[in-house]
């Protein structure tokens, strides 16, 4: 067939060009815009075949294969295939898992089927070689294409230059029309400013009474560790007093330890929107019935709302914390029955029900927010998730401003 096919190894694309951009091959030290980066893969990829594209397959990890954002947005690009190895963590680096041998699986049955007449590789790892020696014998061209070196050297196996029948090297002219390096400022990163909404869930007060026990657990944790005398539920003590507001957990720790003897006020503000742990924890008040009336979203939902919804998440969601929390909540809103719910709602600011809250992240958890680690979404999305629910809640409802902001 007089077609072309593109075959890409997103891991050393998108490493080398950090390299040559950033300085280092972390592709957190640059911005990606996919949409242009895959045209210029296709107009290259025809002018240097002069065949027709058939296809874009794009080859990259992924922790526990469940796809990033960017790969939600690459999948539902015309003329892209997106094939995911898994992502794992070892010495503290993040490696892939089974990516070459899907290219080369890939690439051997184009090459039998006849798929195409020419293939272009975007790769560097040797590995590859029996596939582009396979494909050959297939009759099939192949094309190899590297990214510039940034100490101008090779960065591709020699073995695969070699056995190549033509070569190019994307310059960094080229690869700057969709990648660019990020402006840390420096060497090293700055510390991410939270928005203002987060910033408001963060600092959010406790009652006097509270923060005076915080103080004193702090006194006497220092004081047990000047004394060098063991003491249960002095650590907990101190690092629930380190944080500035505690978690429910905390409080129920320092209740625990005798270092509150008051009722805590059923309004306090709490650090966390809400925690299943939280409602049963004996000492601490309770959730509110109204709280547990509130229809989910899922009960909201009908089945022809579902596969709308999932065909904007595919093809508009881009997956940021934020926004994730933004879409649940505006569609939350959008099909309540009875809109006294939202003025109930805003009376527990920032607290979300716990049914609510915990579908909530299991959305999130959809666009790959989860840090892999016991399976929990990251703390400070966790915060930027209910914070972009609040801020819709806000914005579309005539309720008084969110406390804090």
């Amino acid at each position: 067939m007089d077609r072309c096919i593109v075959l890409v190894d997103a891991g050393y694309l998108l490493g080398a060009a950090a390299s040559l951009l950033a300085g280092e091959p972390s592709r957190s030290r640059i911005t990606v815009d996919h949409a242009a980066l895959i045209q210029g893969l296709r107009e290259r990829a025809e002018a240097d075949t002069e065949r027709p594209l058939l296809r874009i397959y794009w080859f990259d990890g992924a922790p526990d294969r469940v796809p990033q954002p960017e790969h939600r947005r690459l999948r539902v690009m015309p003329r892209v295939t997106v094939r995911l190895g898994a992502l794992t963590r070892s010495d503290g680096r993040w490696a892939q898992k089974g990516v070459d041998a899907a290219m080369h699986a890939e690439l051997t049955e184009l090459a039998r089927n006849r798929a195409c007449s020419d293939i272009v590789l975007v790769t560097g790892d040797g590995d590859l070689l029996p596939g582009m020696m396979a494909a050959k014998e297939h009759g099939v061209a192949v094309h190899l294409w590297a990214v510039q070196a940034a100490d101008g050297d090779y960065n591709q196996s020699e073995d695969l230059v070699a056995e190549a029948d033509e070569r190019r090297v994307l310059d960094r002219a080229w690869i700057t029309k969709a990648v660019r390096a990020k402006d840390l400022g420096g060497v090293c990163a700055p510390q991410p400013v939270p928005r203002p909404e987060i910033a408001a869930i963060l600092s959010a007060p406790l009652p006097e009474s509270a923060l005076t026990a915080s103080e004193r657990t702090a006194d006497e944790a220092e004081h047990a560790a000047a004394a060098a005398v063991p003491h249960n539920g002095t650590q907990e003590r101190a690092a629930a007093a380190s944080k500035g507001v505690p978690t429910p957990k905390d409080l129920a720790t320092m209740r625990a330890a005798g270092a509150q003897t008051a009722q805590h006020p059923a309004n306090a503000t709490l650090r966390w929107s809400s925690d299943k742990g939280w409602v049963e924890r004996p000492g601490v008040a309770a959730e509110p019935a109204e709280a547990a009336s509130m229809p989910t979203l899922a009960q909201l939902t009908t089945a022809e709302q579902r596969w709308a919804d999932r065909e904007e998440d595919i093809t508009t969601v881009g997956g940021d914390p934020y926004e994730v929390g933004q879409v649940f909540a505006r569609r939350w809103m959008a099909r309540l029955t009875e809109q006294a719910h939202l003025q109930k709602l805003s009376g527990m600011y920032p607290r979300i029900p716990h049914r609510v809250d915990g579908e909530l992240l299991r959305y999130a958890a959809r666009f790959g927010l989860l840090a892999h680690k016991d399976d929990q979404i990251d703390e400070h999305d966790r915060y930027a998730i209910r914070a972009g629910f609040w801020r819709e809640i806000d914005v579309r409802t005539a309720a008084a401003p969110v406390p804090g902001e």
